[in-house]
């Protein structure tokens, strides 16, 4: 059975969103007013923050002050990263409450107006009757027969003006708790958006200091960049790219050679006790790749679009994992590695390569930026890129509904595609779930 990978040929280069068919009513027409206006409104809430001038010397001073020793700069870089992302997590959660709380106002003003004919004609009645209230028999005794037959009426038709005005009060009611959570949402939004603006400022500046520490020739780097992306533009494969990059890219052989390094240490020191993840200056895997199952964090925060294993679009199954997330979203590395390879490919965007050990390898594709340089050891939680506004489409992600940004995963061993389900940690929500 044939399986759909970063090794096919994708056959589009980005999805657009298709127009919006036309409306059929005026309550229609209103609704989709008010949403492209929400949309708008939305967009401009997380659009166009700045940091103000002194909140970013105090970020400078903060980074400045840290000591440049690289398990500090580490442990700032995780952290932040880590804030980053639940930030991320926090802000899609807040958009998809506004989301449908925009469709319940939506559906409240449709309800009303569907009925507001009904709606006048009780407003109506009930506006007459206030004006011309029936006589009281104890003040006008002479007016009996007409307080009779007011009384017959009324009894016939106040039911259904009730029910009606019951209803009536319901639906306001509605919207007016409608209003005040869409109130409380959009300040919470706002409020996440500026603290994620301060957090990627802060990222920025120690991703800055972190560079400086490399001491790799500008001109030998920019020369295996180059060479490395006419491999990739020439493989016909992953499997034959990740072998001719690290047979003929230093910087990849070198990456791949301390991967076989850190196996040999390792089988002869054994397993150290305790959390492998806790020393920030680690330079090498503290333990193998296979042991790590149900301990690596996700990538990046968002919602899994097509998992390992599942039906494509061309008569295959999936190698691995497409998520979407935010724009602009930041991507971490899963997992403890070497960069073997990253740059473009193809039409997936920017893809990064990772030498896991022992025959593994963790590919992330569908990137806008990649910010680790070939060779480089990059720590699991450590930030290595970040997504762009639009979907590129590729023979992994296509057919996927969604027009946002998709990062797509794939974790190999021995050149072969495997599931990385087992090696994700259970997130929060899925332990709640049991």
């Amino acid at each position: 059975m044939p399986r759909t990978g970063l090794a096919q040929e994708p056959v589009t280069t980005a999805v657009e969103t298709a127009p919006a068919a036309p409306a059929t009513s005026p309550a229609e027409a209103e609704a989709l007013k008010r949403k492209a206006e929400r949309e708008a409104e939305l967009a401009a809430l997380t659009r166009d923050l700045e940091v103000s001038a002194s909140r970013q010397r105090e970020i400078e001073q903060e980074i400045a002050a840290i000591d440049r020793d690289t398990a500090d700069i580490n442990a700032a870089v995780l952290r932040t990263a880590g804030r980053i992302k639940g930030l991320e997590a926090d802000l899609a959660n807040t958009e998809r409450r506004l989301q449908r709380l925009a469709e319940n106002e939506d559906a409240v003003r449709a309800s009303l107006w569907e009925r507001r004919g009904t709606l006048a004609e009780v407003l109506a009645s009930l506006q007459r009757i206030g004006r011309r209230p029936p006589p009281a028999l104890a003040v006008r005794p002479a007016d009996a027969l007409a307080a009779v037959r007011s009384a017959i009426l009324l009894n016939a038709i106040m039911p259904d003006l009730r029910i009606e005005a019951e209803a009536l009060a319901s639906d306001l009611e509605e919207l007016t708790r409608l209003k005040i959570s869409i109130t409380a949402e959009k300040d919470r939004l706002a409020g996440d958006s500026m603290r994620l603006v301060e957090e990627q400022s802060r990222l920025e500046l120690l991703i800055s200091a972190k560079r400086q520490q490399r001491v790799t020739s500008a001109d030998t780097l920019s020369e295996e960049r180059r060479r490395s992306e006419e491999l990739a533009g020439k493989a016909g494969s992953l499997k034959e790219l990740i072998a001719r990059l690290e047979a003929e890219i230093a910087s990849a052989r070198k990456a791949a050679e301390e991967a076989e390094q850190a196996t040999e240490q390792r089988n002869a020191n054994g397993r150290r006790p305790g959390d492998p993840f806790a020393d920030p200056g680690r330079l090498a895997p503290a333990i193998a790749f296979a042991e790590a199952k149900g301990q690596l964090p996700r990538p990046v925060a968002g919602t899994m679009l097509k998992d390992f294993g599942q039906a494509d679009d061309f008569g295959g199954v999936t190698e691995g994992q497409s998520i979407s997330t935010r724009a602009g979203a930041r991507v971490t590395a899963p997992n403890d590695g070497w960069v073997v390879y990253s740059g473009p490919f193809r039409s997936f965007g920017q893809l990064l390569i990772l030498n896991a050990g022992d025959g593994y390898h963790v590919l992330l594709a569908g990137m806008d930026r990649i910010d680790v340089e070939l060779g480089q050891f990059v720590l699991a939680g450590e930030p290595v890129g970040v997504m762009g506004s639009t979907h590129w489409a590729s023979a992994s992600t296509i057919g996927l509904g969604s027009t946002g940004p998709v990062l797509y995963v794939e974790f190999r061993k021995d050149g072969s595609a495997i599931d990385p389900t087992p090696w994700w940690a259970r997130t929060e929500e899925e332990k709640v779930r049991g």
